[in-house]
Parts: C-alpha cells; structure tokens; sequence
C-alpha cells in the first residue's frame, strides 16, 4: 500500500499482489488442516518450523504437539497489557522456554524460536482477549 501511495506501483498491480495475498492465506489455511492444526496453533507450528534442523531434529508431529500446548499455555496465561509490561512479556517469556525445553526443542535454535513465538502471541493475542 505504501508503494500505491507514492505512485510506485498501479491499481492492477496493487490488485495483483492482494489476489496472491489471498491465494498465501488460503494455503496456509489447508496446511493447517492438513496437520490437524488450528489457525493459531499453525502459526506457532511455522514459528517452531522457522529453522529447517528443527523439524529435521524434531519431527513434524512434535512440533504439533509443542504448537498446541504453547496456544493453551499462552491463551490461559495472556493478559490485556502483557506485551507492554516488561514483568508480563518475561513471564511469557519462561513459559515458552519451559515448554521448548520440556520437549527437547534444539537449544541453539531457542532464542530465536522464543522471540518468534512471542511475536507470533503478540499478533493474536488481541483476539485472545476480546
């Protein structure tokens, strides 16, 4: 949108690039039901999945597991103004690692799985706590 607001691109292009959009989102969506995943919990499965050896070290059906215990354990634990409360977010933070680390998730990979799934949380959460 921002490149439609310049001029750097036309109507049709803008049209183009929200048809693959859609096209990207539905994929996702089979995905997850291919795996017998929901919406969210698909979206911490990608962000586990993120690094290539973590499912090569892992397998696809522990990452589902650990994709659905971070949903239950993130929804049951979010509160409205935990992503600008430091104390909050760091307490979210140790439930992520304590689940990681509770199914063997690669420790050179954690960091940035952490960070990722947080971010991942972050985004729905706002769904979460309507």
């Amino acid at each position: 949108m921002a490149r439609y607001h310049a001029n750097a691109i036309t109507t049709a292009e803008v049209i183009q690039e929200l048809i693959a959009l859609a096209k990207e989102i539905r994929t996702a969506r089979t995905r997850g039901d291919e795996k017998g995943l929901s919406e969210d919990e698909i979206a911490f499965y990608d962000a586990l999945a993120e690094n290539e050896s973590a499912i090569q070290v892992m397998g696809d059906e522990r990452l589902r597991v650990i994709a659905h215990e971070l949903l239950g354990s993130l929804k049951s634990n979010v509160t409205v103004d935990w992503a600008h409360r430091e104390s909050a977010r760091a307490r979210m933070r140790v439930l992520v690692k304590r689940i990681l680390r509770k199914y063997g998730y690669p420790p050179d990979l954690q960091d940035d799985a952490v960070q990722t799934v947080l971010q991942q949380a972050e985004a729905l959460s706002e769904r979460w706590t309507a």
